[in-house]
């Protein structure tokens, strides 16, 4: 049943970037301030699964597309307990939700969650600007409407690059995801900052998934007897994440099949020996398009990263597990979307992407990744038999 939106009356709401331009536009869900940095997101539609998406927080998010909130809010599409953004901005708030499947709307639920949100702004100049001038520091306040006075407080707040957020989201205790139907496979899981979707598209193969806090150690991840180690995506800048790297590392000495998503490519590079680097505005949306370089195929994926890995395209590189190369690129810039790691025989010991396949919200063109962690982890056992 189609209901109002906006449950008060208006209250005018600022937005102000590091570099001094500001929007003016309403407040909706929670009064009050917020600070973090400013990215902008594509993705026509999933801002449910966008907003509750750990990876983004500490991240101010700008929706591209001009009409958001039309289908509300439900209790089915979360990808984790919270919304993790910081603040959330748009151009037109529908007034109204009219879903089936909704039973709350948007600017009810960022309310009740206490996240800032500012709606009638120029998300297309405000887009255009951090596209040339790049992601960057943002604060939004209905109780400073003063640019200069909330410039001062943006520039108080921390900047993402050497931000280590990982034990900010991760799991306190472990979590465990049953098999559907027969279990044919264990995988121990460290969460950076996991999709709930993740485990549940492992589940669905057959894994039984064991969601691990980031700071599990390896002796804790070899009692688990796993057939497979698996990193998740995450927030924060990757070169800060020295215990997640150094984790992996003993994964690979101890020839545990390995597979990460997004965070988890990162780290996989940097165990690998590859530097990382901060992107000027970052990939996030539902239509970011990559080549497979082992089939040569183009996926249309959903991504969501302001870092990427520094690895050279053209060449392998030896490590003392074996050879690595880059995967997958995006088509748009060249950039690492993908890693793997051979052994000397041609094994595939591990990979990683730097997109979302288990494709909440997006595309499923590359839901074969979870089959090929599958059939890496069966190689494996079979080798071992």
């Amino acid at each position: 049943m189609p209901s109002s939106l906006f449950s008060s009356p208006q209250i005018p709401a600022l937005l102000v970037l590091e570099d001094g331009r500001s929007f003016r536009g309403v407040s909706f869900g929670a009064p009050g301030e917020t600070f973090g940095e400013a990215v902008f997101a594509t993705g026509m539609s999933g801002y449910q699964e966008t907003l509750t998406d750990p990876s983004y927080h500490r991240q101010v998010v700008v929706a591209t597309a001009p009409h958001i909130g039309n289908t509300g809010w439900n209790d089915e599409d979360d990808e984790s307990g919270q919304i993790w953004v910081a603040g959330y901005v748009v151009r037109d708030l529908s007034r109204v939700r009219s879903n089936w499947r909704s039973n709350r709307s948007l600017d009810s639920e960022l309310r009740d969650q206490g996240v800032v949100g500012i709606a009638e702004v120029d998300t297309r100049a405000l887009t255009r600007h951090l596209r040339e001038r790049g992601a960057m520091r943002v604060g939004i306040s209905t109780e400073e409407l003063d640019p200069a006075r909330l410039l001062d407080k943006v520039m108080q707040a921390p900047l993402m690059a050497g931000a280590n957020l990982v034990s900010d989201v991760t799991v306190t205790e472990a979590e465990v995801t049953p098999a559907l139907g027969d279990r044919l496979f264990t995988v121990a899981a460290i969460d950076l900052g996991i999709k709930d979707m993740t485990p549940t598209r492992m589940a669905q193969r057959g894994i039984e998934v064991h969601v691990l806090p980031a700071t599990t150690g390896i002796d804790e991840v070899r009692a688990l007897a796993p057939d497979g180690v698996f990193f998740s995506n995450g927030p924060g800048d990757p070169a800060a994440a020295t215990e997640a790297v150094a984790l992996l590392e003993q994964v690979l000495d101890a020839g545990l099949p390995f597979f990460g998503i997004c965070f988890g490519n990162q780290i996989f590079g940097r165990a690998l020996g590859f530097g990382t680097f901060k992107l000027k505005y970052g990939h996030r949306g539902i239509n970011q398009p990559v080549m497979d370089l082992t089939t040569r195929k183009v996926e249309i994926t959903a991504q969501n990263h302001g870092f990427a890995v520094d690895a050279p395209i053209d060449r392998p590189t030896p490590t003392r597990w074996g050879e690595a190369r880059v995967s997958h690129i995006c088509l748009n810039d060249d950039v690492v979307e993908g890693l793997e790691l051979r052994s000397a025989s041609g094994d595939l010991l591990g990979f990683s992407v730097q997109y979302h396949p288990e494709a909440a919200a997006g595309p499923h063109d590359a839901a074969y990744l979870f089959d090929r962690f599958v059939d890496m982890m069966a190689a494996h056992k079979d080798g071992n038999a």
